[in-house]
């Protein structure tokens, strides 16, 4: 065989073992899947195009945090997108605020947290949107609409980011209206 061929074998290898050490043990993120019925009134889209077509108040998440297969996908799109770059491992935060307790910045309905995650918190306050909460570290959140692939993927780390959720069951999914919000 020839010199070039071993090369050219070798160049795979390493380029497949650089990608291998890249993800350090992560899981890779799973293959985007189609919509759940309902999860997006139509075909995939990126979630930026989601939130541009979608009216404020509309975004509802399609799947339930008990799901594991969800979940454990949520988990692979978390990692592969780099969110646990800013707010931990298991979401529990870092250089950026924790995302498993019971302070949410700007709200924790499903509808704000997808246009949080993907417009970024710069454009959500740009769109009339307010700080209802304060954490001890906070840092903007970059629109990640361009980073995740599609509106069904969001909607996975979202209820990723759920299944950790450890603060009061009555404001898993935001400060009930009833309620004061967090100080701060």
């Amino acid at each position: 065989m020839s010199k070039t061929f071993w090369i050219g074998w070798l160049s795979v290898l390493m380029l497949s073992g650089i990608d291998v050490v890249g993800a350090q043990g992560q899981a890779p993120a799973a293959p985007a899947a189609k919509p759940a019925a309902g999860a997006a009134a139509g075909a995939a889209m990126t979630p930026s195009a989601r939130v541009e077509s979608t009216p404020k108040g509309q975004l509802k998440n399609p799947y339930k945090d008990d799901n594991a297969a969800i979940v454990a996908a949520g988990k692979g799109l978390y990692f592969h997108t780099g969110c646990n770059g800013c707010h931990g491992g298991g979401g529990g935060g870092g250089m950026c605020p924790p995302l498993t307790n019971d302070i949410w910045v700007y709200g924790g309905d499903d509808d704000t947290l997808f246009r949080l995650v993907a417009l970024g918190s710069d454009a959500l306050l740009a769109k009339g949107y307010t700080r209802i909460g304060m954490e001890h570290v906070v840092g903007p959140m970059p629109a990640m609409g361009a980073i995740v692939p599609t509106d069904d993927d969001l909607w996975k780390i979202i209820t990723f980011i759920r299944s950790n959720y450890t603060g009061s069951p009555a404001s898993k999914y935001g400060t009930p209206p009833d309620a004061a919000p967090p100080p701060g």
